[in-house]
C-alpha cells in the first residue's frame, strides 16, 4: 500500500456520504506497499480502508478482485469486504481514479516472522484455496512465466547497474524456467502476494488476509512457493527449514498436495524468486517521483533464487515424502 494520489477532506467527505457509514472523523495515508493509494478512514461508525486504484492496476480486473473478497468472506475467510454505496456499486470514482471502500481488519502484520506465523499461514492459505473453488470469475496470472520475458527485456539495458552480469544471469535462468515450467498442476484462485505485510495476526492467532490485488487463477503450489520465499528466509538470507516445514505441513492438513505438486515445488520456488526479482528490478530502475514508498532491493531475491537453484527435491523444504 502507498499514496500516489492526494485526496482533499472535501473529496473524502463527499465520497463517504454515498455509503451511509457516518461522519468522517479522520483520514490518513498509508505509506506501505507499491501499487495503489490507500487511506485509513475513521468515521463515527468505525474504521475503513479507502483505496484509489492507480494506473498500474487494470480497471477491468477490479470486479474480479472485489468480487473475490466478497466471495471468500462469504465462505468464512477473514478478509476485507467491499462496501456498496447507496447506488449498489462497490466500485466508484474518486479524484479521477477507480475507488472502493472496504472493511477494516484488526491485527498487526509480523515485522519478525516466527515459526507459529508460518504454521498459521499454511492452514489459512489452504482454506482460502478451497474457499475459492466455486468463485465464478477468472483472471489469468499476468505475472506468471509468460510475463517474465517482457519484464526482463524492459530492464535488460540497465540491469547490470544493479549487479554486474545480472542481465545475462537472469536471461539464462528464465530460459531454463520457460523450458521446464509445468503444464498441468492443480489450479484455482491464488492470492499470489501473501507477504507478511498482507497477513494480520492478533497475538499468535491469524486474524485476516488482505490486499488481493494480485489474486488470479494459477497453480495452488505456486502460491506456496511465493510464501516459501517471503516467509522462510532470515534477514541474513539463510533458509529456515523449520519455518518451511511448518508452513507446508499445516497447508497439507487442510488440502492434500499431489506428488506432482511436491516434485514441482523447487522449480516453482525458483520461478517465484525470479518473478519478484524482476518486478523489484523494474521498480528500482523506474521509481516514480514523489511516491512515499521506497523501492525494495531486487538482490534480496537474487540470493533466494540462488538457494533454490541448488535444491534437488522437496525434502530440502523439510518435508517427509
Amino acid at each position: 500500500m502507498a499514496v500516489y494520489t492526494e485526496v482533499s477532506a472535501e473529496d473524502i467527505e463527499s465520497f463517504v456520504a454515498e455509503y451511509g457509514i457516518g461522519e468522517v472523523l479522520s483520514f490518513k495515508g498509508i505509506a506501505e506497499g507499491v501499487e495503489n493509494s490507500n487511506y485509513l478512514l475513521q468515521t463515527d461508525q468505525g474504521s475503513f480502508i479507502l483505496t484509489l486504484y492507480e494506473k498500474r492496476v487494470d480497471a477491468d480486473d477490479l470486479p474480479f478482485f472485489l468480487g473475490l473478497m466478497e466471495h471468500l468472506a462469504g465462505r468464512g475467510i477473514s478478509c476485507p469486504v467491499p462496501l456498496h454505496a447507496r447506488d449498489g456499486k462497490a466500485l466508484r470514482q474518486l479524484c479521477g481514479r477507480p475507488a472502493a471502500l472496504v472493511t477494516f481488519l484488526e491485527g498487526l502484520w509480523p515485522r519478525r516472522v516466527h515459526t507459529f506465523h508460518c504454521a498459521a499461514l499454511g492452514g489459512a492459505m489452504a482454506q482460502m484455496h478451497l474457499a475459492g473453488a466455486d468463485f465464478a470469475l477468472k483472471r489469468a496470472n499476468a505475472l506468471s512465466v509468460a510475463g517474465w520475458r517482457p519484464l526482463l527485456e524492459s530492464c535488460r539495458a540497465r540491469a547490470d547497474e544493479v549487479k554486474p552480469g545480472l542481465a545475462a544471469a537472469l536471461d539464462a535462468e528464465l530460459t531454463q524456467l520457460e523450458a521446464a515450467w509445468p503444464k498441468d498442476l492443480p489450479a484455482g484462485v491464488i492470492h499470489a502476494d501473501l507477504f507478511p505485510d498482507n497477513v494480520f495476526f492478533r497475538h499468535e492467532r491469524l486474524s485476516g488476509l488482505i490486499d488481493f490485488y494480485f489474486a488470479c487463477n494459477d497453480y495452488f503450489v505456486y502460491d506456496l512457493a511465493i510464501c516459501l520465499n517471503a516467509w522462510c528466509f532470515e534477514h541474513d538470507n539463510a533458509f529456515n527449514v523449520t519455518k518451511a516445514r511448518l508452513l507446508l505441513q499445516s497447508y497439507r492438513r487442510e488440502r492434500a498436495l499431489s506428488g506432482e505438486e511436491l516434485a514441482a515445488l523447487p522449480l516453482l520456488a525458483r520461478g517465484s524468486a525470479l518473478r519478484f526479482l524482476l518486478t523489484r528490478l523494474y521498480d528500482w530502475l523506474n521509481h516514480p517521483e514523489g511516491a512515499y514508498v521506497k523501492p525494495k532491493d531486487p538482490l534480496e531475491y537474487w540470493k533466494k533464487l540462488q538457494f533454490h537453484q541448488g535444491v534437488r527435491g522437496p525434502g530440502a523444504y523439510g518435508l517427509d515424502l
